[in-house]
């Protein structure tokens, strides 16, 4: 069940990935309806604003995510780098990006392999 979900998932992102206006049109319009239920739901259970706020609050600081969420880890990592963002580089720019990190990741791959040598040599011995 969870592979066909997986399958649509990547099929959708694939086709409005492409289209990235209707992707953040469609994007929005769920997440407010996500929202929604959720302030619907705390208003039939009664939890007034304050225990909203502090709940909510106490479990975005305990998964790590209050930060990330609201800011998002990319745009604090550019702008602490001072780099451009997503948006407004080029492809050229990002296809470059990639060819890096895929040079830096197959580097990562040679080390990893000779740590595990010197550590296989290290146990013999």
């Amino acid at each position: 069940m969870f592979k066909i979900f997986d399958t649509i998932e990547d099929r959708i992102r694939r086709g409005l990935s492409r289209r990235p206006i209707i992707y953040a049109i469609i994007a929005g319009i769920a997440i407010v309806l996500f929202w929604r239920g959720v302030w619907e739901l705390s208003a039939e259970i009664g939890l007034s604003s304050l225990w909203s706020f502090i709940i909510g609050v106490i479990v975005l600081l305990a998964t790590g995510t209050f930060v990330s969420f609201f800011i998002g880890d990319k745009i604090i990592i550019s702008g602490m780098k001072a780099e451009k963002r997503i948006d407004e580089k080029t492809e050229e720019e990002i296809r470059s990006e990639e060819i890096e990190l895929s040079h830096i990741d197959k580097e990562l791959e040679e080390l990893k392999k000779e740590v595990d040598q010197i550590r296989d040599s290290q146990e013999k011995n």
